[in-house]
């Protein structure tokens, strides 16, 4: 599958990279935040705003006990139910959010965590499901959101290879026709050297899907160099400010970074072009400044050529420095001034 459609928008190696601003937590509960964050994504060029669909009563339970727990980490000491209840995207903001970005003009989406937030996202036409790493092993997830027939991304954070491949086939056996994946590292932030991106080459070799990245470093060097790989697809989280507080404002890319990313993975893309070893039309006006023949003495009609009546210099007016034995030991065929550029117009052959 070299390409893939969300919303009229090609995706694909052959195609300008697909950036994805994930919204998160980061309306930190409010919607003008989240409003706000759409707007952001739009200005910097991302291709579409993703959401997030759960309840902390959909992803988790609420109880003490020491499993409900979170150890280490950004979140440490917090109990999930807690922190999804901080983070959840209220589902009555749902319609108005996607009503706005329709408004503006950019494409939005979300994760959904559970069969209900599918349901409520297909009421809401959402053109693409993401599925989130950790629930690339819920099968059961990938194939109801499969079935709808729209375009799924999976992020493959945590999954070896025998999850990944479970994953692929409960997307097309569940009647997916268009899939990517996304490598990923679920740690929050997670560190460069952890992503290995050569990886995303074998994974696009090894499964033959629209592949990219889902980045949770803290800069736009991975994301970019990702695309040099061959990631069509790579999402950040955005934020307002990275002090804000919450739960994934930390590791999030503000409005300025935002939009040095969307630019950045284009020209990488544009970069990588194709093989071509022509010459290019941005170095075309300096090939008259590479090194050709000229004479370095004046010449009499009939005067032999020595290695002393010519030299290789710039600029490339005279014939290539490579022809020079050629005309070495040949004579003149009419009078010629020193500084003049060599042609195989004035010398008898």
């Amino acid at each position: 599958m070299t390409s893939i459609v969300i919303d009229g928008v090609n995706i694909g190696v052959n195609y300008p990279p697909y950036i994805v601003a994930e919204l998160s937590a980061n309306h930190n509960g409010s919607i003008e935040n989240a409003f706000k964050l759409i707007e952001v994504a739009k200005k910097s060029g991302a291709s579409a705003v993703k959401l997030q669909t759960y309840s902390a009563d959909t992803i988790t339970l609420n109880s003490d006990s020491d499993d409900f727990l979170i150890e280490g980490g950004l979140w440490k000491g917090k109990k999930l139910y807690d922190l999804y209840k901080e983070a959840e995207m209220p589902w009555e903001w749902h319609e108005a959010l996607f009503k706005y970005a329709k408004e503006i003009g950019i494409t939005i989406f979300s994760s959904p965590f559970d069969n209900t937030a599918i349901d409520l996202l297909e009421d809401l036409n959402a053109p693409a499901y993401k599925i989130a790493s950790f629930e690339a092993v819920d099968l059961p997830l990938i194939r109801y959101a499969a079935s709808t027939g729209k375009p799924l991304i999976i992020s493959t954070g945590m999954a070896d290879l025998k999850e990944i491949q479970g994953a692929i086939d409960a997307a097309t056996d569940g009647g997916c026709k268009e899939l990517a994946i996304l490598h990923c590292v679920s740690g929050y932030p997670a560190p460069a050297k952890d992503y290995n991106l050569r990886t995303i080459a074998d994974m696009h070799k090894r499964f033959s899907f629209v592949t990219g990245l889902s980045d949770h470093t803290i800069d736009n060097t991975t994301a970019i160099t990702s695309v040099a790989l061959g990631a069509s697809i790579v999402e950040k989280h955005i934020t307002l400010d990275r002090k804000g507080g919450g739960v994934d404002d930390s590791f999030s890319l503000e409005p300025k970074e935002l939009k040095k990313l969307c630019k950045g993975c284009l020209t990488a893309w544009e970069a990588l072009g194709k093989v071509d070893y022509s010459v290019k039309p941005s170095e075309a006006q300096n090939i008259k400044f590479r090194r050709s023949l000229y004479f370095v003495k004046d010449m009499k009609t009939g005067e032999t050529i020595t290695n002393e009546s010519v030299k290789s210099v710039r600029p490339g007016y005279g014939i290539n420095p490579n022809d020079i034995d050629k005309i070495i030991g040949k004579m003149v065929n009419k009078n010629i001034n020193k500084y003049t550029a060599v042609s195989n117009e004035d010398i008898a052959f």
